[in-house]
């Protein structure tokens, strides 16, 4: 996409997306793709702000940092669309995977030292190789993989889920996905066409904000089941009536 205004950051060295560059200032090259990841920080800040004031476990606020951080990288990725900034996305991207299929998968694993340390070594080696190598597609379908590794176990969380607010928490989950990615498809695959469009439909930009959404209500279907497991009558209840959140009773002995 052709600059419109003088460039800060210099020449493009990333992934370009469907979006024309520098069109309201010459720090920020993709506006929209930029200030769509604010929703995502907004949404993984309540929830840390829970997790902490109900002393859910550390997992889950390390799991929303790790949401405000990945939200942060994109940003200034696309503010620069310089490389070193989209190896700043994408391999907290992996990162943020990994944690997802720890605390997926961490309540049935025996040996309980095992699986954090290989998931940390995988992570520490995929920056290292990803510092080195530009993957592209490779990345796309190596990212795809991790997603699908979780799938299984949600599916097994939700059918043991009784509660229905939670379940409808990972129905929204798997709604927002779906229709994120499908933003996604159409922005990188109509490009060309779309650059001819009077009003750019910004897929990409609505696939950040999709997936900001999809993030909290994935993390917060999580919290309900972990307190589940943890005997913690946990509750789905909503801020301002729209915003679901889970409250839960600890025991006294906890």
């Amino acid at each position: 996409m052709a600059d419109e205004v003088s460039s800060f950051w210099g020449p493009v060295t990333s992934t370009d997306w469907c979006e024309r560059n520098y069109m309201r200032s010459s720090y920020v090259a993709e506006f929209f793709n930029t200030i769509s990841n604010i929703p995502c920080i907004l949404l993984a800040l309540f929830g840390l702000i829970n997790a902490l004031r109900q002393r859910f476990e550390k997992r889950f606020s390390v799991l929303h940092i790790s949401n405000m951080i990945l939200a942060i990288g994109s940003m200034m990725y696309h503010a620069t669309l310089q490389r070193l900034q989209q190896q700043g996305d994408e391999t907290p991207m992996v990162w943020e995977m990994l944690l997802y299929i720890y605390i997926l998968y961490s309540p049935d694993w025996h040996y309980r030292s095992t699986m954090p340390t290989f998931l940390f070594l995988y992570g520490a080696a995929f920056a290292v190789v990803h510092s080195l190598v530009r993957f592209g597609i490779g990345f796309k379908v190596h990212y795809m993989i991790l997603c699908l590794l979780c799938i299984p176990r949600m599916y097994k969380y939700y059918i043991h889920t009784t509660d229905v607010h939670a379940k409808w928490l990972a129905k929204l989950y798997l709604a927002t996905i779906s229709v994120g990615s499908l933003c996604w498809l159409f922005d990188r695959v109509f490009c060309k066409n779309i650059s001819y469009w009077y009003i750019n439909p910004q897929g990409h930009a609505l696939w950040h904000v999709l997936m900001g959404i999809n993030s909290y209500y994935a993390n917060t279907f999580l919290m309900f089941c972990r307190a589940q497991q943890r005997g913690w009558n946990p509750k789905v209840v909503h801020c301002l009536g729209f915003l679901p959140y889970v409250k839960i009773e600890k025991p006294k002995t906890q």
